[in-house]
């Protein structure tokens, strides 16, 4: 069961990659003193930690890293890589996985660090699943082809190299 912390603002924001969630998220944040977690970026976490250390992985690994996990951690470039990516959309089908997630997911929704009025979270199953009594929710989306287009100029920012079509195909 998680503790709640009273008198904090939760602003939940669901929406499928590259919509511009996070851009929206991000700017809310800042402007009234939210923790901002990028949810999707946990599972992406896990999967690299799968690729990564493959022999240890198992659900006690997972617990420890989580229980570890700091949200400075998730800002890793390596994360945005389509290895990651696809390794991601695999575990995140994963139930045991999904609880371990959900359950952080809702520490830091209701419960951010003492020096923010409360926490924003942007991702997929926010609004219904993750943060139901949210204040503020939305839902965030874009033409498949823009959302490529945004994630194309990511990676591309990142020196990935990689065709628009690529980034495309992936979306869809």
């Amino acid at each position: 069961m998680i503790i709640k912390r009273k008198n904090i603002l939760k602003i939940a924001i669901d929406s499928p990659a590259a919509a511009g969630a996070g851009t929206l998220a991000k700017t809310i944040s800042n402007h009234y003193n939210l923790f901002y977690l990028d949810t999707g970026k946990i599972y992406r976490m896990i999967a690299y930690l799968k690729l990564k250390f493959p022999k240890k992985f198992n659900q006690n690994f997972i617990k420890k890293k989580i229980k570890s996990l700091k949200v400075k951690d998730l800002a890793n470039k390596v994360l945005l890589s389509d290895e990651v990516g696809t390794e991601a959309s695999i575990i995140s089908k994963i139930k045991s996985t999904r609880k371990l997630v959900h359950s952080f997911q809702q520490n830091f929704a209701y419960n951010p660090p003492k020096k923010f009025k409360g926490s924003c979270l942007d991702g997929r199953d926010i609004t219904y699943n993750i943060v139901p009594d949210a204040d503020l929710k939305f839902f965030i989306t874009a033409n498949v082809k823009t959302r490529a287009f945004r994630r194309y100029k990511e990676l591309n920012g990142l020196n990935k190299k990689i065709s628009y079509i690529e980034v495309l195909k992936s979306i869809k």
